[in-house]
């Protein structure tokens, strides 16, 4: 747009200046010693251009050689350049498609004269990685690194991938360690350290990782949350392995408080108390959770407790009153009735139970009841349920369970053969 204004211009000046020297060419004489010229205005003013003209064409083509060899090294670093950057697209879509060798070697090929060398360099560890040639994978991410020494944090977080998925996990540990020292907020570096903690099965570093991870936001609060309730669950796994009671109190006394009401966290502990033998401080702690939140599981451990039966029983039967038809509160009232030797107790929870919601463990209890009380057909009857159930077998008709039921009217009719 420029160059056609000015040229608009010249063309206005030159048509005006030219019908002004028709009408009035002028007189010039130009005398030196004994040499003289005369001409019109118009026609030195003509040479005069025209010199000028063919003076800038001389001296731009001087001008012109003169900058020939640093023209010639660009046009040279652009042609390279532009043969590097081919190179690189053409090895990523080798990458891409899985052709490990070709990708290596087109990455490779022109890294030296590449606009971005460390990509050329993390994509050909990529692929030697794949190949399982780990020391040329290696070579490459010093090569990345030497190349952008700046970029510590992409080659760092490129060489911890590779090397995880190499299962190199104390290596990967060491590299992540480092990276977080050079960028402690990084939020990609805090979020591979946690997987890998995980991975590891290092709950402690993992616990004193969560408010970091927290406060970054690399989770959210509800699946900190979650974590957290994990992560504390397998520390307490961790302590009763041990079997060391004092070492799995040290480990629920630093659960934070706000999750000792946790259901899973006092099912966690209830069970490693129960499998220590702690059946009494077991019982006090389900007791206590079961009376804030209702939870099946916690319910089921209770009833397994060996403690005092009938004050687990009594606190079963208070709950009775608001669970009626929960076949889990009825199957462990049953059980511990059955410790009680409460036998026609026991023998009504357990088919309210199977009633509800029949199970092998209550069609089993239910049998060993049956022989207690030396009813031979219907502990037959309750252990070939209990077996089909387990076996998910089909073979149960309906007339069969009909017959059954008609032959011992011990079993309530809700047990039905579609429940089995």
């Amino acid at each position: 747009m420029k160059f056609l204004v000015t040229l608009l211009i010249s063309l206005i000046a030159a048509v005006t200046l030219g019908l002004m020297l028709v009408n009035e060419p002028g007189y010039v004489l130009i005398g030196y010693g004994e040499w003289t010229l005369e001409t019109t205005v118009s026609l030195l003013a003509f040479t005069l251009l025209l010199g000028f003209a063919v003076l800038y064409l001389v001296l731009r083509f001087f001008a012109g050689l003169k900058r020939a060899p640093q023209r010639l090294r660009h046009w040279e670093e652009r042609r390279k350049a532009l043969r590097a950057r081919n190179n690189l697209n053409r090895g990523l879509l080798e990458l891409a498609e899985g052709n490990w060798v070709a990708a290596e070697k087109r990455l490779l090929k022109h890294a030296a004269d590449s606009e971005t060398p460390l990509l050329n360099h993390l994509a050909a560890a990529r692929a030697a990685q794949q190949q399982g040639a780990h020391e040329r994978r290696d070579h490459y991410l010093r090569l990345a690194h030497q190349g952008m020494p700046d970029a510590d944090i992409a080659v760092g977080l490129t060489q911890a991938e590779l090397q995880i998925a190499h299962r190199q996990m104390e290596q990967a540990l060491a590299t992540l360690t480092h990276l977080r020292t050079l960028a402690p907020r990084h939020a990609y570096v805090l979020k591979m350290l946690m997987h890998l903690y995980e991975r590891l099965q290092d709950w402690e570093h993992l616990r004193d990782l969560l408010p970091e991870l927290r406060k970054r936001g690399v989770l959210e609060d509800a699946a900190a949350d979650q974590l957290e309730v994990r992560l504390h669950c397998e520390l307490l796994a961790q302590a009763a392995r041990g079997r060391d009671a004092e070492l799995l109190r040290d480990a629920w006394n630093r659960v934070p408080r706000r999750l000792l009401q946790n259901a899973d966290l006092v099912f966690a502990y209830a069970t490693q108390l129960h499998g220590l033998g702690d059946d009494v401080a077991a019982e006090d702690l389900l007791r206590t959770a079961l009376k804030k939140t209702w939870d099946d599981r916690l319910v089921d451990l209770y009833g397994r407790l060996q403690g005092d039966a009938t004050q687990q029983l009594n606190s079963l039967e208070e709950w009775l009153r608001s669970h009626d038809r929960n076949p889990i509160l009825l199957l462990a009232l049953g059980r511990l009735a059955m410790r009680s030797s409460l036998w026609g107790k026991a023998r009504g929870y357990l088919e309210a139970g199977i009633g509800i919601a029949p199970t092998v463990e209550g069609y089993q209890l239910l049998g060993a009841l049956a022989e207690q009380l030396s009813e031979t057909d219907l502990a037959t009857q309750c252990y070939r349920k209990g077996m089909l159930l387990a076996t998910g077998g089909k073979a149960l008709v309906v007339d069969a369970t009909a017959r059954d039921d008609a032959e011992s009217d011990d079993l309530p009719r809700l047990v039905e053969a579609r429940s089995i």
